[in-house]
This record gives structure tokens, C-alpha cells and sequence, in this order.
């Protein structure tokens, strides 16, 4: 099953116009991957981190945004894995205002690099990681 993690929008989430502060999407973002590691993966962040030595610092980023969100809403994150190149992880997002199939309010992607953590040195995707992550995209293109 695709993986989806409810995040809720909160008071530090907004701006002067009481919607979401725009970049606070690319945070929902991150936290939609730090749970897809936990939940889909089996292995915590933190323990890639500072574990495993692995750093996935993003290169690149692209957003659409196509609803406002307000204080007290509630968005699922979607994340798809879109390619995994050499050394870099081309990752999918789409946000949904709660859950609604039809209330698209962010779409997104990013690109990250492996790096090690402790010296920033570029590695290639290691292979724990390349397996689990083509199982996820193989079961993704099914749907």
C-alpha cells in the first residue's frame, strides 16, 4: 500500500494570513520520510543517521501548491520513491486536506544524496537501502 502519514497543521505552522507558511510544506516533507522509515522501511531515522552513518541531504526540491491550509487542518502526506539513481534518491510527495481524494494541497519532489554522516564523504545508495526502496516502487507501479 502506498504510504500516507497524517501530520496536523499547527499554530507554528502559519503565517500573518493564517494559512500554512509555504515552507512549511517542505517540512511536512521530511517528516512524511522520517515516518515512511519507521513504517515502511523498519528501521528508524535516527538510527540511519547515527547508526547506519547515512546523511540524505536534499539537492533538490520542486513544489506545487493548490490549496490554502489553516490552523487546525489536518494533511496526509504521500511518499512515493520516483527513482534511485547511483548516489541520489528522487523522492514523490502529495498532500491531501484529510485524507480527501479530491483535495489535492501540495504536490512535490526532492532529490537527496547519500552521504556519510561523519565526514560528508558521497557514497552510493547502500544496498539495505536500494532493496527495500525498489520493493516499495515495484508495489507503487502496480497500483
Amino acid at each position: 500500500m502506498l504510504f500516507r502519514v497524517p501530520i496536523k497543521v499547527c499554530f507554528s505552522d502559519i503565517d500573518n494570513a493564517g494559512i500554512v507558511y509555504y515552507p512549511r510544506f517542505m517540512h511536512y516533507f521530511h517528516l512524511a520520510i522520517e515516518e515512511f522509515f519507521d513504517s515502511m522501511l523498519g528501521i528508524s531515522y535516527a538510527e540511519v543517521l547515527h547508526k547506519r552513518n547515512l546523511s540524505l541531504p536534499t539537492v533538490h526540491l520542486e513544489s506545487d501548491f493548490h490549496r490554502k491550509m489553516k490552523y487546525g487542518d489536518q494533511i496526509d502526506m504521500e511518499v512515493r520513491v520516483i527513482k534511485i539513481g547511483k548516489s541520489s534518491i528522487s523522492w514523490g510527495y502529495r498532500g491531501y486536506l484529510n485524507g480527501e481524494e479530491n483535495e489535492i494541497v501540495v504536490e512535490g519532489s526532492n532529490v537527496t544524496v547519500c552521504l556519510r554522516t561523519d565526514n560528508f564523504e558521497k557514497v552510493d545508495v547502500p544496498q539495505w537501502l536500494r532493496k527495500d526502496l525498489t520493493a516499495y516502487m515495484e508495489e507503487f507501479d502496480k497500483k
